[in-house]
């Protein structure tokens, strides 16, 4: 059994290593990493080059930045594991929660699993959650997409999405930004696929520690989830 790791990357110099080493430390999985710089500016590009390029399984570079989505579209053709997850390139997901949400794959058969950062928590914490704006957004798509697409979730917008692998490949895939969260749920949702959900640690950090995602991000995170209510092709 392999676990394929995509990990978009734009401007993450700080923390790009310490989140190579924290996926290479998690044991007892055959993991397939694939690192996506999508234009970054800050020596993050270079840092991938000359101490990262031989501790992953793929390397790809974006001439310029297109967004989270696209990275995820071009790493997608070379998905070899069973199993898929994306791993943003910050700290705020713990890998070690990748056992967790394996074991509910494989135990229970489950095509698609999402790490909730609120699931058993108090939830929508602006501690965890680092701005009530975030706090808004996250429950606002949350709502949405239970109430669009018959889910259950309580943590819509989490970075941990992980899916059988041969079922993520056939997903068409065409928001090249944040609005991949919400594109993904609803599509997996429209071919009767219930998502089901496993608690994570969860450390947000702050727009001041690089924190990108923005309000604008919130509202066409929304736009596209009635988008792909009305019009859907795999």
């Amino acid at each position: 059994m392999i676990l394929t790791v995509i990990i978009p990357a734009y401007n993450e110099k700080k923390t790009i290593q310490k989140i190579i080493k924290k996926i290479r430390l998690v044991k007892h999985i055959k993991k397939q990493i694939i690192l996506v710089d999508d234009g970054s500016t800050d020596g993050t590009r270079e840092i991938i080059r000359n101490n990262l390029s031989f501790k992953v399984d793929k390397v790809i570079f974006h001439k310029k930045n297109f967004g989270k989505g696209a990275a995820i579209i071009s790493a997608k053709k070379y998905i070899k594991g069973n199993y898929v997850i994306i791993q943003d390139a910050d700290l705020e997901y713990d890998p070690q929660d990748y056992k967790k949400i394996l074991k509910v794959m494989i135990d229970r058969k489950k095509i698609a699993v999402y790490g909730s950062r609120v699931l058993g928590k108090k939830r929508y914490s602006v501690k965890n959650f680092t701005s009530k704006s975030r706090v808004f957004f996250n429950h606002v798509l949350t709502i949405f997409s239970n109430i669009l697409f018959n889910q259950n979730l309580s943590d819509a917008h989490t970075c941990y999405k992980a899916f059988d692998a041969n079922f993520f490949k056939k997903i068409k895939l065409t928001e090249k930004d944040f609005a991949f969260c919400p594109e993904i749920t609803a599509k997996i949702s429209k071919l009767g696929i219930k998502i089901y959900e496993v608690p994570i640690n969860y450390s947000g950090r702050s727009y001041d520690e690089g924190k990108k995602i923005s309000v604008y991000d919130g509202f066409r995170a929304i736009y596209v989830l009635f988008k792909n209510k009305i019009i859907f092709k795999i």
